[in-house]
């Protein structure tokens, strides 16, 4: 994987730590002492059950600004454990627990995606957006302001996501169209490193990539390296949606329509018998507008809430042609 140019390790701009808002547990800077935390659990209070339950720390190792308020940070998993998930070809997903000052130390709970290849051994990468705390967040902005060597990461491997039925991406579709939005780019470069990095799946991966202004396009380095390692299987455009889009801009603008749709994504399956399936993510607003929100069911008899179900399809993506088993809304 290609790392931003901008590597920070021990800035000087980290050294004041919002320590009661950070999604994390102070750890010895020695190289000892980060072995150590690296086998470690961490008892965190379940806000629901009001109990004290175990979870899994992850000490941080290096980190790379991406953008303004935007890092990729690199995580080391426990010395038994060989990959963050049960299985190195599905994707996976984090429960990070975050300690808020601003809701009385209540546990929030966000959940991440890697951008690493699952099948990564000792490591994983996660992509977070600082935003400013407030009561009910802060979860990105505790886990941008960690230090290398200094801190750990709370989190909960997530059950596996099942797309249409079952969690299997590879070898699953002929084509693949990928619809980001900011940082919703996340979890669909885990998809496109598990389908490219298969020598035997030949899908095809287009990708749509859709931000305010082109300083604020994240992986944008990974993605036009991807095109150029494989013309044939991949390729990416970009829209902005901001007022300071250069004269010379030779990608899309706007957040989206049915002709976007046509000529940067790959056509509805029913078009010609290829199966293709179109994954979304970003902003609620974001999915809600490219192919309708997402619903739940009733919540459970532990009283907890029911399980996200895909709910219909909407939006510009239903006005493009394309059926719901086309579509997954993340």
């Amino acid at each position: 994987m290609l790392l931003p140019k901008r590597a920070i390790t021990h800035s000087a701009r980290l050294r004041t730590i919002w320590a009661a808002t950070t999604v994390l547990c102070n750890v010895a800077a020695s190289a000892s002492s980060a072995s150590s935390a690296s086998s470690s659990q961490s008892c965190s209070t379940n806000a629901n059950a009001n109990t004290i339950m175990t979870v899994p720390s992850y000490p941080l190792i290096d980190k790379w600004q991406q953008s303004h308020d935007s890092w990729l940070l690199r995580f080391s998993l426990p010395t038994d454990q060989k990959h963050l998930g049960n299985d190195p070809t599905l994707p996976t997903c984090i429960s990070v627990h975050h300690n808020s000052s601003l809701d009385n130390g209540k546990i929030l709970k966000k959940s991440y995606s890697p951008v690493s290849h699952p099948g990564t051994v000792g490591t994983f990468d996660l992509l977070v957006k600082a935003y400013t705390p407030q009561p009910g967040g802060g979860v990105g902005h505790g886990i941008c302001h960690m230090k290398p060597g200094q801190s750990t990461l709370i989190g909960k491997l997530k059950k596996e996501r099942l797309v249409h039925g079952s969690p299997i991406i590879s070898k699953r579709w002929d084509r693949i169209g990928l619809i980001a939005g900011g940082t919703g780019v996340a979890p669909l470069v885990q998809i496109i490193r598990i389908v490219l990095d298969n020598p035997e799946d030949n899908t095809k991966i287009s990708v749509l990539s859709i931000n305010r202004n082109e300083e604020d396009i994240l992986m944008k380095e990974e993605l036009d390296a991807l095109a150029n390692q494989h013309p044939d299987r991949f390729s990416v455009k970009y829209s902005l949606t901001g007022n300071k889009i250069r004269e010379d801009w030779d990608g899309y603008r706007g957040r989206g329509s049915v002709e976007m749709v046509k000529a940067a994504l790959p056509p509805p399956s029913s078009s010609d018998g290829k199966s293709t399936m179109i994954f979304i993510c970003g902003t609620d607003g974001f999915r809600d507008m490219w192919g309708g929100p997402i619903a739940r069911a009733p919540p459970l008899a532990d009283g907890s809430k029911g399980p996200k179900i895909q709910g219909p399809l909407l939006g510009v993506l239903k006005d493009g042609g394309y059926n719901a088993s086309d579509v997954f809304k993340y």
